[in-house]
């Protein structure tokens, strides 16, 4: 199975950057074709070999990484996997390519693959990087019903069929819409121990629009994918959840603003998933709910 590999990246981090392309081009087999992303920014002297684009503008992470896919053909049609990486990750093993093209090979219904990620000096594994509600063995593998954004492997028509990332979320939840039309089409996702990124231990709100992004995306993606039924539901739940987090005022203020502009703003198509999903998400212990 072809693999091909997109860095999206923002220019700021150039040895990373560099040390990240290095991992990728040491796996094991064929070699992984890869294509780095400028994000508004011009690119640093890369590895020959390597595919760019810049863009003139700062589209965001998922309308960066699907301009990263079309890189390979529509729907990245011209490999059969996409390993999606941050630009200040390391792949810590040698063989985690050809892991992937086991795993695709051995289940044809497997369409996407998370990656475990590890800071490089703790070795830790973040509660909020293993993607499920039981998150205290970071060691245990399982299915699941969302992924990581920058630590993943995707089969190519997993977008061919369900189409890519939600251009305009910018940045948050966009990795839980794919997945939930993924798991609606019949596709599985697995979270993998054994392959591993690391990654320096860092905050998600160290981003200035995280609060905003959050709340208004958390609104689209239940509007976009949830049948009516339960956006209300799923919606009040994280609302509380949010205020039993007992956020600061200002930042509470920025997430009750995004979480209003997430109703009053269009989302996108709107395509609810199907009541057998619902259960689905269930019995893998995630009902849409939550």
């Amino acid at each position: 199975m072809k693999v091909g590999a997109v860095v999206l990246t923002m220019g700021n981090r150039p040895e990373e950057l560099r040390a990240l392309l290095d991992s990728v081009a040491k796996q094991d087999g064929d070699r992984v074709e890869i294509v780095v992303v400028g994000n508004g920014s011009p690119l640093p002297e890369l590895p020959e070999g390597v595919r760019t684009v810049e863009l003139p503008e700062n589209l965001g992470i998922p309308a960066g990484r699907n301009v990263g896919t079309e890189a390979f053909g529509p729907g990245g049609s011209e490999v059969d996997i996409l390993l999606f990486l941050d630009d200040d990750g390391l792949l810590a093993r040698e063989d985690t390519a050809e892991l992937c093209r086991e795993a695709f090979a051995a289940d044809p219904d497997l369409g996407i693959i998370g990656f475990r990620i590890a800071d490089p000096d703790t070795g830790e594994t973040q509660r909020r990087h293993v993607p499920r509600l039981r998150a205290a063995d970071p060691m245990r593998s399982s299915r699941v019903t969302t992924f990581l954004g920058g630590a993943n492997a995707v089969r190519t028509k997993v977008f061919q069929e369900v189409g890519g990332l939600p251009d305009d979320f910018f940045y948050a939840h966009e990795e839980t819409d794919l997945a939930w039309r993924a798991l609606d089409a019949g596709w599985l996702i697995d979270y993998r121990s054994d392959m591993l990124l690391l990654h320096p231990t860092m905050a998600p709100s160290r981003h200035a629009v995280y609060h905003r992004m959050v709340a208004r995306n958390r609104v689209w993606l239940a509007r976009r994918n949830l049948p009516a039924v339960l956006v209300p539901v799923y919606l009040g739940v994280w609302f509380l959840l949010t205020l039993a987090r007992r956020p600061s005022w200002p930042a509470l203020r920025v997430w009750l603003a995004g979480f209003k502009e997430g109703w009053t703003t269009p989302c996108g198509p709107r395509r609810p998933m199907k009541w057998a999903t619902v259960w689905r998400l269930t019995r893998l212990g995630r009902p849409p709910v939550i």
